[in-house]
């Protein structure tokens, strides 16, 4: 369903995408954002299920300023090695690679943005930008860390409740500094669950946290 595309970000740094495109007309484009594993192959079928949706779903390649073609798996060696790779990107670089990808799929109508890990991170400081319509972060472990920031768009935010990297005192803070953002919490649910590529997929919370995500980006693009 998708292919790998090439784009150019404002600083000149060229870097590759995957996008899947919907059949018919779109609904609206959406930016996914990566965990630290790259755009391995539960990103791309994760962009493949939004083209399913009626989305342009476009997923570029954040590593791709450190390392070219980052696709991990989910040993603990590749989690070393992505957590290296995310240290070795700036955020500032992650926000202006994903609005390149939001510029190339712009004739798909209004975008969100949506990200996983790294990628909700990635999405809370997109929806700061000023250049998306919609954002919905999955299991961000650095909001916190950019609370300085304000949201220009709607925005809604998912994490498990039993997620070890994430203390709920780092989401309660998010809570409390950002009234107006849609948080959920998914009891029994730990980092990474919507991913069945993971011992951590969790059935109940992926479906619920999805159909709140398309009903978010269905109020808010369509």
């Amino acid at each position: 369903m998708g292919q790998t595309v090439h784009l150019t970000a404002a600083d000149g740094h060229t870097l590759s995408a995957y996008r899947a495109n919907p059949d018919g007309r779109p609904k609206g484009g959406l930016v996914v954002i990566q965990e630290i594993f790259g755009v391995n192959a539960h990103i791309q079928e994760v962009c493949n299920g939004f083209a399913a949706d009626g989305y342009v779903a476009i997923a570029p390649a954040l590593f791709d300023r450190a390392e070219r073609d980052v696709d991990l798996g989910y040993e603990e060696e590749d989690r070393q090695k992505g957590m290296g790779l995310r240290a070795q990107t700036d955020w500032g670089d992650n926000v202006q690679d994903a609005i390149a990808a939001r510029n190339a799929i712009k004739d798909a109508g209004k975008a969100g943005i949506v990200g996983y890990c790294f990628g909700g991170t990635v999405a809370w400081l997109g929806a700061c930008s000023g250049s998306f319509d919609a954002a919905s972060g999955y299991y961000g472990g650095f909001i916190h860390n950019f609370l300085d920031r304000n949201a220009t768009c709607p925005v809604q935010l998912h994490f498990g409740a039993d997620d070890q990297g994430i203390p709920m005192e780092n989401v309660e803070k998010t809570r409390d500094a950002k009234p107006n953002v849609d948080i959920y919490i998914y009891e029994d649910a730990g980092h990474g669950f919507i991913c069945d590529h993971r011992a951590s997929y969790h059935e109940d919370a992926t479906r619920l946290s999805r159909e709140r995500t398309l009903a978010f980006f269905g109020d808010h693009l369509g």
